[in-house]
């Protein structure tokens, strides 16, 4: 496994390898949802890899980029089990230098959800992972379907501005009890653990409903509502039950439905999502 911060040593790295290219980008502090994008990746392209990237300007005033895990040198032994052939750690003055004026933002897509707890968040991302795109040149870069109204946006752009990539969406990777695997995790103690899997109950009990044919979307919010509210630790942003392609709430769900929360608990703030109807990819338990 080939590791660089110089820009010019990894476009080289980059030139030499033939074939399929599968890019995965991550801010670190990785665990098995990261593995799971790696070992598609492997599945499917001849090279593989990966970014390290705390990315500053997704990051609003009072969030936590100060105290974001840092843990490179495990995340390093972690890729290099998995057989990733080049990581970039790059220092953000190569990304962002001096004089630094160029954004991408992708309108609609980012307003609702977290463009709307956290503004200017999307502008960020979507630029950083277009900064990522042009300089992996990968064929195919890969994403969590936890991260959806992420998801949503670098499509959009990615198709705007047609860059020649797929990009493929893999499964929310989570803890025995439903807990979607999440870096932010690190920040809840042991009680504000256990009240976090009220996440994964408030997004099985909107999908009870579903299942059983209700098509109302405020009847889905109001279970999801519900649930949380039970959970005196647990402290609702936002709870969404919304079209799948354009993020905009529904009154009646029709063939699809993507049901997604954020939730404050102690110090974290945790997102998750259930995609439902014609793309259905949530079970529960």
């Amino acid at each position: 496994m080939q590791v660089t911060e110089n820009l010019g040593e990894l476009r080289a790295i980059r030139k030499s390898m033939e074939g399929t290219f599968g890019l995965i980008p991550t801010m670190g502090a990785l665990h098995a949802g990261h593995g799971s994008l790696v070992i598609q990746a492997r599945k499917e392209c001849r090279h593989v890899g990966v970014s390290i990237f705390v990315n500053p300007t997704q990051f609003g005033p009072g969030e936590d980029i100060a105290n974001y895990p840092r843990t490179i040198q495990r995340d390093l032994d972690f890729l290099r089990s998995l057989d990733v052939d080049v990581v970039w750690t790059p220092p953000a003055e190569s990304l962002y230098p001096p004089g630094f004026q160029t954004w991408i933002t992708v309108e609609d897509a980012s307003a609702p959800l977290e463009g709307e707890s956290r503004p200017g968040h999307f502008r960020g991302v979507a630029t950083i992972v277009a900064k990522l795109l042009n300089v992996f040149t990968p064929d195919r870069a890969y994403f969590g379907q936890k991260d959806a109204q992420q998801v949503v946006v670098l499509k959009r752009m990615a198709q705007d501005l047609n860059f020649p990539v797929e990009l493929v969406v893999c499964p929310t990777v989570r803890e025995t009890d439903g807990l979607a695997l999440s870096s932010r995790n690190a920040y809840l103690s042991i009680a504000e653990r256990q009240a976090a899997a009220v996440l994964y109950r408030a997004l099985c009990a909107a999908k009870k409903l579903f299942d059983c044919g209700e098509r109302d979307a405020e009847a889905l919010r109001a279970a999801m509502r519900s649930e949380i509210q039970s959970e005196q630790l647990a402290h609702a942003h936002y709870i969404s039950a919304a079209d799948p392609d354009t993020l905009c709430e529904l009154q009646q769900v029709g063939t699809a439905v993507l049901l997604s929360l954020a939730v404050r608990i102690g110090k974290a703030r945790l997102i998750d999502n259930f995609l439902l109807g014609s793309a259905n990819n949530a079970a529960c338990d």
